[in-house]
């Protein structure tokens, strides 16, 4: 348990969404997403952070659309962050990343494939700020705990792990959900995102697919099992999304979705 910002604790029995289109497509989408989704939120109760990331570095192609660049999308958080008042998390790639990503976000976030990059992990722990490691979809749940052993060597202790889905095979991921209950044991906060877990990795050739219509059922069995936080990808029309648009959510099916979340989610509590 600890605090993301004065506002919000993650661990205390009060249900966490991170939630955003994938990728900071503009000022206008980003806005009416984190407006929707702090309205929401705020409805059902649900502590809310935004995502979006200003670069994708791990794209299937070389002419995949990648991002707004860090200069320009961190201008962009900035403002959201502003005008909504919401918390921010986004993506780094890079240890030069990680101080100027810090001055605008709450959570500086992992990504999968990067999960065991040693620099990266402990620049990200020296900012002061929530740390979000994502599994690896190679990764066995139980080693995760080395990630977090060398974001805490740094003197960090605001970590979360998020279970992603596991490679099974080609162009296709499993969650296994005993890893939510393995991670926990490491004794930190446990996130389920639900949109990337449905990602059929280059399964369209020369990009990734996906099947939303898993996102609901995973969502709802990760709840029962017992998680912090949950993760969403959420867009107004995600069959025009720049990035990740097969496994993302529109806003009636997040409302949908996770007005149910939050039922089972009190119930389990």
């Amino acid at each position: 348990m600890f605090n993301v910002t004065d506002k919000i604790e993650v661990g205390n029995g009060k249900l966490l969404l991170i939630a955003g289109p994938c990728v900071a497509e503009s000022l206008e989408l980003c806005l009416e997403t984190a407006f929707f989704l702090k309205d929401l939120t705020t409805k059902l109760d649900i502590n809310f952070v935004f995502k979006a990331s200003y670069d994708k570095a791990n794209r299937s192609a070389i002419d995949s659309y990648r991002g707004i660049g860090i200069k320009t999308g961190l201008e962009l958080l900035h403002k959201i962050k502003k005008d909504l008042d919401v918390a921010i998390v986004t993506d780094i790639h890079e240890t030069s990343q990680a101080a100027p990503a810090a001055e605008i976000a709450d959570i500086l976030q992992i990504p999968a494939f990067l999960c065991r990059q040693t620099d990266l992990l402990l620049e990200a722990g020296r900012q002061g700020k929530t740390v979000n490691i994502k599994k690896g979809q190679f990764m066995a749940p139980e080693d995760m705990r080395l990630a977090v052993e060398k974001v805490r060597s740094t003197g960090n202790e605001k970590i979360m792990l998020t279970e992603r889905g596991t490679t099974f095979g080609y162009h296709n991921l499993v969650v296994d959900m005993r890893s939510l209950a393995i991670m926990r044991n490491i004794g930190v906060p446990i996130v389920f995102d639900a949109t990337h877990s449905v990602q059929l990795p280059g399964g369209l050739g020369n990009a990734t697919g996906g099947q939303r219509q898993f996102i609901e059922p995973l969502s709802l069995a990760a709840t029962a099992v017992g998680i912090d936080t949950l993760f969403m990808e959420v867009h107004p029309n995600p069959n025009k999304a720049f990035s990740d648009g097969p496994n993302s959510l529109n806003f009636e099916s997040t409302k949908k979705i996770l007005t149910k979340v939050k039922a089972i989610y009190d119930l389990t509590k």
